[in-house]
């Protein structure tokens, strides 16, 4: 199979922020995806570890709704979390059909870890811009999101109050 990246792209493109975003993005998320696979990790395992780690334990439903993922991809994880003993599940005290999981021990300890591993790759990924670049990058980026996630919620029917 050839590398894209061997081949010059048609000048149409070569202008697009859009584009230009796609191709940054692909780059960055083989980088984050080898180094979090050279560690033994996966992104989701990551994201529901930072999770419980900020915000506590969780059910599993809320788990993914504040990682954005679906609740199989959930289920998938927090039980190869659970299996390497990151993660615990106990009974909900107020509903005993639904799991809360938390952070144990060792979980926090692979948290930081990993947290290592991605602050690497965020210096190796995003080494030609200084940190003041690296700062308004991050500042326009979270922009975009931030006015496409007020889309979506509008379009949901959630009021979502907009930024002055």
């Amino acid at each position: 199979m050839s590398d894209p990246d061997n081949y010059p792209v048609p000048t149409r493109l070569d202008h697009l922020p859009s584009f230009l975003l796609m191709q940054s993005a692909r780059h960055v998320h083989r980088m984050v995806f080898d180094r979090l696979d050279a560690a033994d990790a996966r992104g989701h395992h990551y994201r529901i570890l930072a999770a419980l780690g900020e915000g506590g334990p969780s059910s599993q439903i809320e788990l993914g709704r504040r990682c954005g993922l679906d609740r199989s991809d959930v289920a998938a994880a927090v039980d190869a979390l659970s299996d390497r003993r990151f993660v615990e599940r106990a009974p909900d005290p107020k509903d005993r059909r639904r799991n809360i999981i938390s952070l144990t021990r060792r979980g926090r300890h692979r948290l930081s870890e990993l947290d290592d591993v991605l602050t690497a790759v965020q210096d190796e990924a995003f080494a030609p811009l200084d940190a003041d670049e690296r700062a308004q990058l991050t500042a326009m980026l979270t922009k975009i999101i931030g006015h496409h996630t007020r889309d979506r919620a509008r379009h949901n029917g959630h009021v979502v109050p907009r930024e002055s």
